[in-house]
């Protein structure tokens, strides 16, 4: 059986590596490669594959809530992350929004490749190195105490914090997002108000705890806050 996979990263170097790796695999199929989560999400409805492999940090909408939304239409495909990230934390929420599997870019292709057989098999992937950790984490009560109290943000709100959190102004958010910039700003109001958060650099925090964000925009963000 050939596994028709969607490939998305932000980097084309990564993903063109990827590819040309992937498609020596007899049973592997790439059937077309996303630079974000919006793109993602339209390729997925249209060509339907029976795996995703992701990348988390991506900017318009990251891998994260590309995974969300894909687990809540029910499509009929197996969701893989692929990061650089190794916190318990992001792992668990991976998990959580829906995805069957999280390989680490450190590792090698071949446990990519096993990954993607595995998630495709209904099995529950991680990377070895991972194990351990995210086990602890989910033994932990702060752990547990700091997901219980979490508010649930909307998919708007995801996505508005996510871009705030990458450094755009309310113009440019408004812009992207075809909406007046008043309504940005009470977007971002309510936000500050259910996270209970005064600032954007605390935004940022937030973005990057829940994985809407990467910690390279955590710091470029900063910076430009300074």
């Amino acid at each position: 059986m050939t596994i028709r996979l969607i490939l998305a990263d932000d980097h084309a170097v990564v993903r063109e590596g990827l590819i040309a790796l992937l498609q020596r695999e007899r049973d592997i199929e790439v059937m077309a490669q996303a630079r974000n989560g919006m793109e993602l999400l339209q390729l997925a409805r249209t060509l339907k594959p029976d795996v995703v492999v992701t990348d988390i940090g991506m900017p318009i909408m990251n891998g994260l809530e590309a995974i969300r939304r894909l687990s809540s239409e029910a499509l009929p495909c197996k969701l893989l992350c692929l990061s650089v990230s190794d916190r318990p934390q992001e792992v668990m929420a991976a998990l959580d929004a829906g995805a069957a599997g999280y390989v680490l870019k450190d590792n090698s292709f071949d446990e990519l490749a096993r990954g993607i057989r595995r998630v495709m098999a209904n099995q529950i992937y991680l990377s070895g190195e991972l194990i351990g950790s995210v086990m602890h984490a989910c033994r932990s009560p702060a752990a547990v105490r700091e997901v219980i109290k979490l508010p649930q943000l909307t998919p708007r709100e995801r996505q508005i914090a996510q871009l705030f959190a990458e450094g755009h102004s309310t113009q440019a958010i408004a812009k992207r997002l075809f909406l007046s910039a008043k309504t940005v700003a009470s977007h971002r109001e309510h936000l500050f108000k259910k996270l209970d958060i005064h600032s954007i650099a605390e935004l940022t925090r937030y973005a990057l705890r829940e994985g809407l964000s990467s910690a390279e925009l955590l710091a470029t963000s900063e910076n430009m806050l300074k």
